[in-house]
Parts: structure tokens; sequence; C-alpha cells
């Protein structure tokens, strides 16, 4: 059982890393509009944005984007990273607690 959460925990943490791929590659997306991009890059976005598509589209189906002004901040990719850290916490505590 021990093995179970630890390999899911690496999991979780991988998809982590993922996600703030993901992120970065949004914010260069948004922030340079004349950015060509080398085509490696851009297999690397897509296999990024494939895994992570899935629950960031769940999730910006319930939680609209934030107004700020002529700007809408999208925070379903926050709340994705804060719901996968408590569930990397959970499983820490569990795993802790079976030892």
């Amino acid at each position: 059982m021990n093995l179970l959460f630890s390999i899911l925990i690496l999991l979780l943490t991988i998809y982590t890393w993922v996600l703030i791929g993901r992120i970065l590659i949004e914010m260069i997306q948004s922030f340079s509009r004349r950015f060509r991009a080398p085509r490696w890059f851009m297999v690397a976005a897509e296999v990024l944005f494939v895994l992570t598509d899935p629950p960031v589209r769940l999730l910006r189906r319930w939680i609209p984007p934030l107004r700020l002004g002529n700007v809408a901040l999208d925070v379903s990719i926050l709340v994705l990273f804060f719901a996968i850290q408590l569930l990397i916490l959970a499983l820490q505590v569990m795993q802790i607690n079976l030892v």
C-alpha cells in the first residue's frame, strides 16, 4: 500500500510539472504575439496540451473566467493546480499514517 501511495504521489508531482509547463507556454503565447516557435517546441507544447486539456476543459465549464476590467483571467488551471497539491498532501498524510 505504501508503494501505491508513493507511485500516485510521483505521478501527481510529474503532472504538476506538466501543468506548470502548460502555464508557461500559455504565458509566452499571450505576452509575445510575434513569437514563432520552432517545430520541436510546438510538438512538446502539443503533448503538454493533450495531457492537461481534459481536466482544464472540465473545470472551465464550471468556473467562469475572472473579469478584471478588459482582461479575463482563467482561474481553472490555478484551481486544478491547488487541487492536485491538496491531493498530494492528503496522500502523503495517509502514507505516513500507514507506517
